[in-house]
């Protein structure tokens, strides 16, 4: 609301419920704004902030559905008032059928408001939002409003993160380490990708997990070098190294783990001696995560780091650097995506990518190496919270990621 101008409304709408076909729905999600301002979590909800509300009571107001018995009865329980109050810190409450009344009131009072529209830098909407349902009627209704972006408030807000979400994220980052655990005692040559997703979603839904937080990858053999492999119904071969890329969600925050291990519980020399060189490379890199570096310019750095391990592994040679597109640098060719992303309620969360890192701020950390002709990739991640001195925090510090350790305990 400090952030706001003067005479000015802002407004943030629930998700909608998602059909599948005939009667069947998507199970619901909440839209991380409304969440993240009010602890909402629950359809059919809107906040609505208003600094300069004439009645002070309106500052700040929640509408939500009503609930009754019926509801309850077919449902189960919805927020109550008194309950909103408990959870969000919103004194003023309204059932949903008082909105339009309400919201003209306020309106007649501002002359802008600010409509949450998504900037994200990966977003791809294909379907109508609640947000942008609203967002149309409210420019038909009122024409004379000026209209304001609350979006790049939201995202400096919700890109650092307090001490309570790091504590939640922490975690989701422990019930990720627990379902890898599991598994490494789990894996063996002939065991199918699904029996592993499968038990990673038992571990983590038996420590109260949400579930995934993303669709996992688990990809063995050459699947690895599919980026966004999901399908996950291939059968695990000896020799072959499996890439998991799996989080645990917990409270609506995500973690982010990526580990690539030996599906017979040994690396070969050649397999290891690329596995170390992603891992060296993500260890600089999360070095270069401090307050006041840039996104852009730390790829960069990450890609010199990369070039190295790849001229020392024979992938590339001296030439290939020379002649390289700069648009493209010759390691692309083998690390060919991002190595950060910021973190948090969503698994690629808010943040401007053109402003500088400051702390607080969450990131993965990610290099891998593919490697098609050979039949494997490998990719290591660990999720981290910049600090505003040293090196940054590692939250996945307790997740075995060492060579040794994760053949010995694969072979224990």
């Amino acid at each position: 609301m400090a952030e706001m101008k003067p005479k000015s409304v802002a407004v943030f709408n629930s998700n909608d419920i998602y059909p599948v076909s005939a009667d069947s729905t998507m199970p619901f999600q909440q839209h991380r704004d409304i969440l993240y301002l009010s602890g909402v979590d629950q359809e059919e909800s809107i906040l609505v902030l208003f600094p300069d509300a004439i009645e002070p009571k309106h500052r700040e107001v929640l509408f939500l559905r009503e609930t009754n018995e019926h509801i309850a009865v077919w449902e189960g329980e919805k927020l109550t008032k008194e309950r909103a109050f408990e959870v969000s810190g919103i004194k003023t409450v309204y059932w949903l059928s008082e909105f339009d009344k309400i919201f003209f009131e306020l309106m007649t009072q501002s002359e802008i408001i600010y409509f949450n529209t998504n900037e994200h830098y990966r977003q791809s909407v294909e379907t109508e939002t609640r947000e942008a349902r609203f967002i149309k009627a409210t420019k038909d209704k009122f024409p004379a409003h000026t209209y304001a972006k609350s979006n790049p408030i939201l995202q400096r807000l919700r890109s650092v993160k307090d001490d309570i979400e790091i504590d939640i994220l922490q975690t989701a980052c422990d019930i990720t380490e627990k379902g890898f655990r599991r598994v490494l005692n789990f894996v063996k040559p002939e065991v199918w990708e699904f029996e592993i997703e499968a038990e990673f979603m038992h571990e983590f839904l038996r420590n109260r997990s949400d579930g995934f937080a993303y669709t996992p990858i688990i990809a063995s053999g050459n699947n690895a070098n599919v980026l966004h492999y999901i399908q996950n119904n291939q059968q695990c071969k000896d020799g072959h190294l499996l890439l998991m890329d799996v989080g645990a969600s917990y409270a609506n925050y995500s973690s982010d783990m990526t580990r690539t291990i030996p599906v017979n519980g040994r690396y070969t020399e050649r397999q290891r001696a690329v596995y170390d060189a992603v891992l060296r490379v993500k260890d600089e890199a999360t070095k270069l995560l401090v307050p006041g570096a840039f996104w852009k310019e730390y790829h960069v750095e990450v890609g010199k780091l990369m070039t190295s391990e790849l001229l020392n592994l024979g992938l590339i040679d001296k030439a290939d650097v020379q002649n390289e597109d700069p648009d493209w640098p010759a390691y692309k060719k083998y690390f060919m995506h991002g190595t950060s992303h910021h973190m948090g309620l969503d698994t690629h969360d808010y943040g401007i990518l053109w402003e500088p890192i400051k702390a607080g701020m969450v990131f993965t950390v990610e290099p891998g190496i593919y490697i098609p002709e050979e039949g494997f990739g490998i990719r290591l991640e660990d999720d981290v919270v910049v600090q505003e001195k040293g090196e940054p925090f590692n939250l996945m510090r307790n997740i075995p990621i060492e060579a040794e350790e994760i053949e010995e305990l694969m072979n224990s």
